[in-house]
């Protein structure tokens, strides 16, 4: 999808090491470089790519089973945060989750990770319950959050 100064874009095999380094800057235990590759081949996988200035700034992976969608990640690179890139993100699976006929989407996000439980509440998504020590590095629960179509 096209937007104003933006574009979400499918990820591809090209897109696979800037990602990478997302991964690196905004999660304790990140992706491998083969790991993101191989979603790229996965026909369950959704990644998606937001690109600014021809720069990979943000990106969201989401697998579909059947009728449900779970989102793996969000991450935005920390020099583009606070301009929406987020929340487009997350609208977008949401779109793509209908259209592919989910009756639902869920992820998981730290407990203390208040700015994307905010952002996940705005998405309409809600608390469902925790998995108790679900993160490492540090050790902390995870809140469930999910939103039913």
């Amino acid at each position: 999808m096209e937007y104003t100064g933006f574009v979400i874009r499918k990820m591809t095999a090209e897109d696979v090491p800037a990602v990478a380094e997302i991964e690196k800057e905004c999660f304790s235990s990140p992706w491998t470089q083969n790991g993101l590759l191989n979603e790229t081949l996965n026909p369950s996988a959704e990644f998606f790519v937001l690109e600014r200035d021809k720069t990979v700034a943000a990106y969201m992976g989401m697998h579909i089973v059947l009728d449900e969608c779970y989102i793996a990640n969000v991450a935005v690179k920390s020099e583009y945060r606070k301009q929406g890139f987020g929340k487009s993100l997350v609208e977008n699976a949401l779109s793509v989750a209908k259209k592919k006929g989910c009756s639902f989407i869920t992820l998981e996000v730290r407990v203390s990770n208040r700015p994307a439980i905010s952002l996940y509440e705005k998405c309409g998504f809600e608390g469902i319950g925790e998995r108790k020590d679900f993160y490492s590095a540090p050790t902390e629960n995870a809140l469930i959050m999910t939103k039913y179509f």
